[in-house]
């Protein structure tokens, strides 16, 4: 995989089409031998009783157990478009429990705050079978992000608030969302310690950060996990960030392993982000142009998919998941029929030749545009 900032290739309309025609119709044939995969994992779901695939971040005292796929919450109130009805929201969570997941992410700047007190009304009275995690690291003022903000005061204070809006006792994995600049890690290594002694907090995580980091932070306050985003369009952890968190001990969770639901197929140069509450409107990589520009590799995804009755979501999840066995996703979804897709990725196995071949195609293919904007850009170091 080739990344590019550069402006994409100018692609003619008529050129789009024709390309979008032929796909939707091999993603149609995709489907269908998708859903009979689907029942077919649904069948030994419902045999077993609940997903079994557990997978462990983090080791020592500070590992959690939770099933090979987690939940990311935050779609169901923020950045993801119109939002969806409450209690469609909440049946979809209490879905994901009786699946067997065990893992749901949110935070409280997804909203602001709605995510999380949707999530502690859905799913709090399963506290003790499942793990809850949330975020700290922003200052917000009317309802939106107003900056960085790590200081040890207002970690405390985003602790106690989320445990109230999530109705539980204790967090079980609490981020730093994005590095503050101004509070040196070690600080924050040094709050979140404190807060799990005094009993408020389990486990401790960062988010978007260099190796550097890592390694500062795991030395005051073992690391449980790093989330990032990782996906086939996205590798730059592969840089470092992977082999740190194997020589320490840290589990990794991949955020927005399906880039944004670009790598599902649904999404192309036809596209209209609802752009009151869709932050891939302002994203460059999701841009007209260079959506098509990148449909190649939505192509090779559903064809390698179509092949074994897969969907190009479960490819995409199914290699990421092959890379290490300590790496959790936590797709986000609204639908309770994407949900049991995305979990049924849990029970396939790729061969060690067929991983490769989905690298070396991917190798080959140029992704354009950049992931954040210029000023998202300079919160992340991975």
């Amino acid at each position: 995989m080739t990344q590019s900032n550069i402006s994409p290739p100018q692609t003619d309309r008529r050129s789009f089409l024709k390309v979008g025609a032929t796909f939707s119709a091999a993603l149609l044939g995709a489907s269908t031998l998708a859903n009979a995969f689907g029942e077919k994992s649904r069948m030994n779901n419902s045999i077993k009783g609940n997903i079994t695939k557990m997978r462990t971040l983090g080791s020592g005292k500070h590992s959690l157990e939770v099933t090979a796929l987690g939940l990311g919450c935050m779609g169901m109130s923020y950045h993801r478009g119109l939002i969806p009805n409450k209690e469609a929201s909440i049946a979809l969570m209490r879905k994901a429990v009786d699946m067997g997941v065990t893992l749901f992410d949110t935070a409280e700047v997804y909203g602001a705050y709605t995510n999380e007190i949707l999530v502690g009304e859905a799913i709090s009275q399963f506290k003790n079978d499942i793990s809850i995690t949330t975020k700290f690291g922003f200052n917000i003022e009317k309802g939106n992000m107003a900056g960085l903000n790590s200081r040890p005061e207002q970690i405390r204070k985003v602790a106690e608030e989320s445990l109230k809006r999530l109705k539980i006792d204790v967090i079980d994995l609490f981020y730093q969302h994005r590095q503050d600049p101004k509070v040196p890690v070690e600080d924050v290594a040094g709050t979140v310690k404190d807060l799990i002694q005094e009993g408020k907090v389990k486990n401790f995580g960062l988010s978007e950060v260099s190796v550097e980091t890592i390694r500062k932070a795991h030395a005051i306050q073992p690391l449980t996990a790093i989330q990032s985003e990782y996906h086939l369009m996205w590798k730059k952890p592969e840089e470092g960030v992977l082999a740190v968190c194997e020589e320490l001990g840290i589990g990794f969770v991949p955020y927005s392993p399906m880039n944004r639901g670009y790598l599902t197929g649904m999404l192309n140069g036809q596209t209209n982000f609802y752009a009151a509450n869709d932050n891939r409107a302002g994203l460059p990589r999701f841009q007209r142009e260079a959506m098509i520009a990148n449909w190649p590799i939505v192509e090779f995804i559903s064809n390698f998919g179509h092949q074994r009755g897969l969907t190009p979501t479960q490819v995409a999840l199914a290699w990421l998941m092959h890379q290490k066995p300590w790496i959790v996703p936590i797709p986000g979804t609204t639908k309770i029929s994407h949900l049991q897709e995305n979990m049924a990725v849990a029970d396939i196995q790729f061969s060690s030749e067929e991983i490769r071949e989905i690298d070396d195609a991917v190798s080959k293919i140029t992704i354009y545009g950049d992931r954040y904007t210029p000023v998202e850009q300079e919160r992340v170091a991975n």
